[in-house]
């Protein structure tokens, strides 16, 4: 049995960028994770960024997402091997294949509702 999942909550580092290829349309995102530790008496904090890449229907809604969004994604952890442009040299990178997206911004709350009124409610007629 084997299993590649990753979940990850963080917070998007720039807008999401929408591409095109001979395939089809993707979406890559760039997300941000954040852990410390505690070192004698002060925390340390460091920051992960994470490319994650999305296809389908999914990736459209992934490029409405905007800068600074917190999401939770989840996908699976692939490598792929490519060219650098720069140096002429193979170079390999880490993606999460992404599944699922779950936006975890809170929503702007909706108009206060009305204060109930003073009023009783009617009675109805005693038959």
């Amino acid at each position: 049995m084997y299993q590649n999942r990753v979940t990850l909550i963080g917070f998007l580092g720039s807008h999401p960028e929408l591409h095109n290829n001979g395939g089809g349309r993707f979406t890559t995102l760039s997300l941000a994770t954040k852990s410390s530790y505690r070192k004698q008496e002060a925390y340390i904090a460091h920051t992960e960024w994470h490319r994650c890449v999305i296809f389908g229907k999914l990736s459209d809604f992934a490029a409405t997402l905007k800068k600074g969004a917190h999401v939770q994604i989840e996908g699976e952890l692939r490598s792929r091997d490519y060219i650098s442009p720069k140096t002429g040299s193979s170079q390999r990178v880490w993606e999460i294949r992404v599944s699922s997206i779950l936006k975890l911004d809170r929503s702007s709350k909706a108009a206060p509702e009305p204060p109930p009124s003073e009023e009783p409610p009617p009675e109805e007629a005693a038959a």
